[in-house]
């Protein structure tokens, strides 16, 4: 056994605990760094796919207007795509609206099943849901 006194060995473990600790803070800093930046990249990614998805769009349904432009005034086939789409704008918006409502976002099974109230027989058993 060293001649070491018990006082300075406890020293030098919290020392040792303490650069341990310190160390592994920098690794977790590190590496959600190097985190942050890939979901960044990944964000820029999925951005500018959506806009050059958007672009790919606008010019298929220029493709649309001319193709019915064959058929009818040019007028009226602008007009007639504009309203289909905007038709069908207005029906997901409220869609999304309705699903976005406060009420719809109540976890109404999970609120019953915390408070131990039996749910409807045409839920699913909290058991099975996966």
């Amino acid at each position: 056994m060293s001649d070491v006194p018990l006082g300075q060995l406890v020293g030098e473990l919290i020392d040792d605990l303490g650069q341990l600790v310190r160390q592994e803070l920098r690794l977790v800093q590190a590496e959600a760094s190097e985190k942050l930046r890939q979901a960044q990249s990944g964000v820029y990614a999925v951005v500018t796919g959506l806009l050059i998805a958007f672009c790919a769009l606008l010019i298929l349904l220029q493709a649309v207007v001319t193709a019915l432009a064959k058929t009818m005034p040019l007028w009226l086939a602008s007009l007639s795509v504009g309203l289909v789409l905007a038709l069908i704008a207005f029906l997901l918006i409220r869609h999304g609206r309705n699903n976005l409502k406060a009420k719809n976002l109540v976890p109404e099974r999970s609120l019953r099943a915390g408070r131990g109230e039996p749910g409807r027989p045409d839920e699913p058993h909290r058991a099975q849901i996966r």
